[in-house]
């Protein structure tokens, strides 16, 4: 499928590096990315090394989730940026792909990044699904937090429909996130509701309070390109 050019859209982009010295760049391209035309907001995201948040961390695979005013925009950014020439001349390993969004609820620094763009369609798509959840946990519920992880974490290696996901995070340990892709939308309901784990994972957090904010956002993933993990995923006839 593809975008307009003037719609809001998003991106996400995970980046591998040969080298642990690539930490240097979440500091050096925060104001490259605060001067970026037509950049509506963006984080910078370490990852981890499992398929959810977990307190293990990839040091030379960095993540940009961004939300854009269109297309033209992420354009302008790929074929122009400093940025985004590092990714091409020094990345080890680089995916890209860019997200229509369809629902959206929650805050990220207070606000809702996509408010306003997400425009569901009548049916639901009938194909890969992309979802971003993150979290800022209070301090006093990451014990708790951090015991779930691993079921989650093997629920979701098992889990039939996932196609690929990678915990992510701002912050060390407080503030998290996850990016994965669906065969489509049942997919997730089964993750979401027919997984103990994730179910009573999930009944915490809402009883317990675990979170002073979230996010939880769905996209019909389109335009990928490059390799995860050493290929796309979102390939047609992908293993």
């Amino acid at each position: 499928m593809t975008a307009t050019s003037t719609g809001i859209i998003a991106s996400f982009h995970l980046i591998r590096y040969a080298g642990l010295d690539a930490m240097r760049h979440m500091a050096f391209d925060r104001p490259v990315l605060r001067g970026t035309g037509g950049l509506r907001f963006w984080r910078l995201l370490g990852t981890g090394r499992g398929r959810s948040m977990s307190l293990g961390a990839d040091l030379r695979r960095w993540a940009l989730f961004a939300v854009w005013d269109g297309e033209q925009a992420l354009e302008r950014f790929l074929e122009r940026s400093p940025v985004a020439a590092r990714w091409r001349d020094e990345a080890e390993e680089s995916w890209h792909v860019r997200l229509v969004p369809l629902t959206s609820r929650g805050g990220w620094g207070g606000d809702d990044p996509l408010a306003g763009a997400a425009a569901r369609p009548a049916a639901p798509p009938h194909g890969p699904v992309a979802v971003l959840t993150r979290a800022s946990i209070r301090p006093r519920r990451l014990v708790a937090f951090y015991r779930s992880v691993p079921h989650v974490d093997r629920l979701l290696h098992r889990q039939e429909g996932c196609i690929a996901s990678i915990g992510a995070g701002e912050w060390p340990l407080a503030r998290q996130a996850t990016f994965s892709l669906w065969d489509d939308e049942p997919a997730i309901g089964r993750f979401a509701h027919d997984g103990a784990a994730h179910r009573d994972v999930i009944g915490r957090v809402r009883r317990e309070r675990w979170y002073s904010e979230e996010l939880f956002a769905r996209f019909i993933p389109f335009g990928s390109q490059g390799a995860w993990d050493g290929h796309d995923p979102l390939r047609p006839g992908r293993a």
